[in-house]
C-alpha cells in the first residue's frame, strides 16, 4: 500500500512540475512573442536604419555618396545615418513635389575633392515654391584648424594634434513659398565624429526644425509646436522645453533684437544618454517634418494676399538672410571648410528679398502683431 502511494505521490509531483514548467515556459514563450511585436513595431512606426536597409530603399533621389555595397555591409552610424539622410530627402522633396503640377526638383549629385559629396535638390519658380532646396552632405578628411578652434570654444576635447580626421553627415533644407500665408520651413539633422588618433572618436548630433511666418496664423503655430512636442516626448519629456528656448535663442537676431521666426526646437552636441538612442531621436525628429509642416501648407497656399503682404513677406525674408549670413553656425562651418560646395551652402537664400530703409510696420497691423511675437517669443504648447 505504502508503495502505491510513494507511486501516486511521485506522479502527482512530477505531473506539478510539469505544470510549473509548463507555465514557466509558456510566460517565456508569451514575453518572447510581446518583444518581437513591440520590436516589429517600433521598426516599423520608427523606421529604425540597419545597413540591410539600403536594400529596400531603391527610391533615393540619386544614388548614395557611399558605395552601395559598402552600406550594406557596415552597420557603422555612418552607414546607417547616410541612409536615414538619403530617406528623409526623398520623402520630403516627393510631398513637395505633390503641390506642385509641372515644376520638379533639379538634382545634382556632388563630389567633395578632399572626401565624400552630397546631393542637392532645388526647386525653383514653382506656382506653391518660389524656392525649395532639400540637400545631403556625406563628408570627411581634416578638421579645418577654424572649425577645430570653433568646436573646442565649445568644450570639445580633441587632443593637441594638428591634423584631426572628421566625418559629417546631414541633411538640410529650406523652403521659401510664394504666399506669404504659408511660412518658410527650415530644418538640419546631423552627425559628427572626430577620430582623435589615440584610438577614441568624439561623437555627437545636432539640429532642429523651425517655422518663419510671414502672416501669422496662430493655429498653425499651435499646430507646429505641438507636432514637435509629441516626438520629442516619446524621447525624453524634457526635450521640447529644453530644445524650443534654445531654438529662440539660437535664431535671435542680434542687431535687430528680434527672432527670425516663431521658433521650432534646436539642439547640439546631442550625445547622451548612448549613441542609438540620439540616432532614433534625431530620426524621429525628420521624419516629423511631413507631419508638422505639410498640413499647413495644403490649409494656407489657395488663400488670396495683397500687395503689401508681398512686400512684407519680401522684408522679413531681408532678415532671413542677415541671420544666414551673420550667425548660423552651419553656413559659418560650410564657408570654411576646404572644398566646399558654395552653391549648396547658400541654397537656403531666397530668390527675392527686399531691405527698407528703418521700416517699421503700422501700429495693430498684422504685421506689428508678428513682430511683437518675435521680439518676444511665445509659449505654443
Amino acid at each position: 500500500m505504502w508503495s502505491s502511494l510513494r507511486y501516486c505521490s511521485s506522479r502527482a509531483l512530477t505531473f506539478t512540475n510539469t505544470l510549473r514548467t509548463s507555465k514557466q515556459w509558456q510566460r517565456s514563450v508569451a514575453v518572447a512573442v510581446a518583444t518581437s511585436v513591440l520590436g516589429y513595431e517600433y521598426i516599423r512606426r520608427n523606421k529604425v536604419y540597419l545597413a540591410t536597409d539600403i536594400k529596400e530603399s531603391q527610391n533615393f533621389m540619386a544614388e548614395p555618396i557611399t558605395e552601395r555595397k559598402v552600406l550594406q555591409n557596415e552597420a557603422n552610424m555612418k552607414s546607417r545615418m547616410e541612409i536615414m539622410i538619403l530617406d528623409v530627402q526623398s520623402e520630403f522633396c516627393k510631398a513637395l513635389e505633390k503641390f506642385e503640377d509641372t515644376h520638379k526638383f533639379k538634382v545634382d549629385r556632388w563630389k567633395r575633392p578632399e572626401g565624400g559629396g552630397g546631393i542637392t535638390c532645388v526647386m525653383e519658380d514653382g506656382d506653391v515654391f518660389e524656392k525649395a532646396g532639400v540637400n545631403i552632405s556625406v563628408v570627411y578628411g581634416i578638421l579645418p584648424a577654424a572649425a577645430m578652434q570653433q568646436m573646442r570654444a565649445r568644450g570639445k576635447k580633441f587632443s593637441n594634434k594638428d591634423k584631426l580626421p572628421f566625418f559629417a553627415a546631414g541633411v538640410s533644407s529650406v523652403i521659401h513659398p510664394r504666399n506669404p500665408n504659408v511660412p518658410t520651413i527650415h530644418f538640419n539633422y546631423r552627425y559628427f565624429e572626430v577620430s582623435n588618433g589615440d584610438g577614441t572618436t568624439t561623437w555627437w548630433f545636432g539640429g532642429g526644425t523651425d517655422m518663419t511666418p510671414y502672416i501669422l496664423d496662430e493655429d498653425d503655430g499651435h499646430h507646429f509646436h505641438k507636432t514637435l512636442k509629441k516626438c520629442c516626448d516619446r524621447h525624453d519629456n524634457s526635450y521640447y522645453s529644453r530644445f524650443k528656448k534654445w531654438c529662440d535663442e539660437y535664431f535671435y537676431i542680434k542687431h535687430r533684437n528680434e527672432c527670425r521666426g516663431i521658433g521650432g526646437i534646436f539642439f547640439d552636441d546631442l550625445d547622451t544618454p548612448d549613441q542609438e538612442s540620439c540616432f532614433r531621436f534625431v530620426t524621429d525628429c525628420a521624419k516629423n517634418v511631413i507631419p508638422s509642416f505639410i498640413p499647413i501648407v495644403e490649409k494656407n497656399k489657395d488663400k488670396g494676399y495683397s500687395y503689401n503682404d508681398r512686400q512684407w513677406q519680401l522684408l522679413r525674408r531681408g532678415r532671413y538672410v542677415e541671420f544666414n549670413l551673420i550667425y548660423d553656425r552651419g553656413t559659418k562651418f560650410g564657408l570654411v571648410t576646404p572644398g566646399a560646395r558654395y552653391e549648396s551652402i547658400l541654397m537656403s537664400l531666397p530668390p527675392l528679398a527686399k531691405w527698407e530703409y528703418c521700416h517699421l510696420p503700422k501700429e495693430k497691423s498684422k504685421e506689428s502683431k508678428l513682430l511683437e511675437i518675435l521680439k518676444n517669443p511665445k509659449e505654443w504648447v
